[in-house]
């Protein structure tokens, strides 16, 4: 059979018809993204003006924040909905959701992946808690990201006397995914590949919804070139297959064999030596309040009452807690996991974030979120944009343009423990530290710790439910969460109460009965 699915990116293009729902994966800084298909259809829109009116679905962030991955699709015609879980890689997709031009929409990017799944599988959409008391609750938004978007995405059921959310199922028309090579049969394989992501799902739910699979690969191998047990997506799910021979790694990175899992004896234990002189090397670094911040987070990874903890690190402060550990040598002590469905290894930062070097495993997106909702994390590092005296916390809409959570929701939602990590004011905020404390020599424009957040992405009432334990670290003071609301219970050395805390909120915390001193240690520019 079937050298004939093979095809040029603009053929695979020409399958997408007006109206389409097309379903993409990928991950900021290139990771597992289709690009070559992804500026096909660009470039047959722009010539074109074909397809129109599409419907995109992606559970993650996907982008440069200037002209790749959701960047393409950023045209007025081409688009009519988005359903994103991470919008801020694409600038020029916010513009066009800001200016009503489109239908803004956001999904966890957990319940996303599993969503796909249920599609696929032909059940009546995804049955959850994830979500409830957030954005996504149809009694909070819908997932309703702007004017023009009017339906909600889930609905609020009753099983045995529970609420859970059922997020309700729509065909997927294409489905665009990346992957590392093919055989002549159009069986598929992600050796090469930094992650699985949620690429299983997305094929299974365009294959049974009666839809179209496009997959980009780097490599045509012969038939029976791929073992079976390297194949992730059988030849019976694929409709049409582009190879780009330029696929690369990451945006920047052509191929790394330590971001695909595939060093192995002394080449694994050379590159892991390098990560940790890496990590040592940045941890004695500049130093900073975000340093700061994350000793004191650090000091909460082994207090979870359990031997080796599960414990999932987040994008800002959170990456500093993760860079930290590394360098003390401790991630022996621990699992950690990223929700692209990631083991071990050392984690990357910035816009490389969700790739890890010398991973121990790597699983589908799908199935790392089953075990985060089935309660197998046991903490987890994660930023705030701001948060409220009911300890609500709001990372998916700030300013009035949309973010999205991305696995926010999915994560703090069901850790046993959430520490949120973060400045307590920003925009012109001047910090001194490094001798044991912390000085404010200009206080922020603008308050982070808000009387009401502008929109809730974790509930603390709903976290009182689930009986997490929840902090709240900042460079200037430590907060929980309790029933009575946020209680202040820590300050760090050289900050004064009233001056530099209460009176940069917008509400009035409980003060802890025994107000603690943070030590000097966080606070001085020495190896951790």
């Amino acid at each position: 059979m079937s050298s004939s699915k093979f095809m040029s990116a603009a053929q695979a293009a020409g399958l997408i018809r007006d109206g389409d729902t097309v379903g993409l994966m990928g991950g900021g800084g290139g990771l597992m993204e289709a690009s070559c298909l992804f500026e096909a259809v660009q470039a047959r829109f722009l010539a074109t003006q074909q397809p129109r009116n599409l419907t995109m679905v992606h559970a993650l962030g996907i982008g440069d924040k200037k002209t790749k991955g959701m960047n393409c699709f950023a045209h007025e015609g081409l688009v009519k909905r988005v359903i994103g879980g991470h919008w801020v890689w694409s600038p020029a997709m916010q513009q066009l959701a800001e200016a009503e031009k489109i239908e803004a929409y956001i999904l966890p990017g957990g319940v996303s992946s599993q969503l796909m799944r249920e599609i696929g599988a032909g059940r009546p959409g995804l049955f959850t808690h994830v979500g409830l008391g957030t954005v996504c609750d149809p009694r909070r938004g819908g997932g309703r990201m702007n004017a023009s978007a009017r339906e909600d995405l889930a609905e609020v059921v009753q099983m045995d006397g529970r609420e859970y959310l059922r997020y309700k199922p729509f065909p997927i028309h294409v489905a665009l995914v990346r992957a590392s090579a093919a055989d002549e049969d159009g069986n598929i394989s992600f050796e090469h590949e930094a992650a699985n992501l949620d690429a299983p799902s997305l094929a299974l739910a365009a294959r049974n919804s009666g839809g179209t699979v496009i997959v980009q690969v780097k490599e045509r191998l012969p038939r029976g070139a791929l073992k079976a047990r390297e194949v992730r997506i059988p030849s019976a799910w694929v409709d049409a297959i582009v190879v780009d021979p330029d696929q690369r790694a990451s945006y920047d990175i052509p191929f790394d064999p330590a971001l695909s899992g595939e060093l192995t004896g002394v080449e694994r234990y050379e590159s892991e030596s390098k990560d940790h002189e890496a990590e040592k090397a940045a941890a004695a670094g500049a130093f900073s309040e975000r340093q700061a911040v994350a000793r004191r987070a650090a000091e909460e990874l082994f207090n979870t009452g359990k031997a080796r903890p599960v414990v999932n690190y987040g994008v800002g402060v959170p990456d500093a807690v993760a860079k930290l550990i590394a360098a003390r040598g401790e991630q022996h002590r621990l699992y950690q996991t990223i929700e692209h469905g990631t083991y071990g290894g050392t984690l990357m930062d910035g816009v490389l974030f969700g790739y890890a070097r010398n991973a121990t495993a790597m699983l589908d997106a799908a199935t790392q979120f089953d075990f985060y909702a089935g309660g197998g994390l046991d903490i987890a590092f994660l930023g705030f944009g701001e948060f409220d005296a009911q300890g609500n916390v709001n990372v998916s809409r700030l300013g009035g343009l949309t973010v999205g959570p991305g696995g926010f929701i999915d994560i703090a939602q069901n850790a046993r423990k959430v520490v949120f990590c973060g400045t307590l004011a920003a925009k012109g905020v001047k910090l001194q530290t490094g001798d044991g404390r912390m000085r404010v020599l200009q206080q922020g424009g603008v308050k982070k710790l808000v009387k009401q957040v502008e929109q809730i992405t974790f509930s603390g009432p709903q976290g009182l439910v689930r009986r997490q334990e929840v902090l709240y670290l900042t460079e200037r003071a430590s907060f929980r969460l309790t029933a009575e609301g946020i209680e202040l219970f820590e300050i760090a050395p050289g900050i004064d109460l009233q001056r530099d805390v209460l009176d940069q909120m917008a509400f009035v915390p409980r003060i802890a009965a025994s107000l603690a001193v943070m030590p000097d240690a966080y606070f001085r520019n020495a190896t951790a």
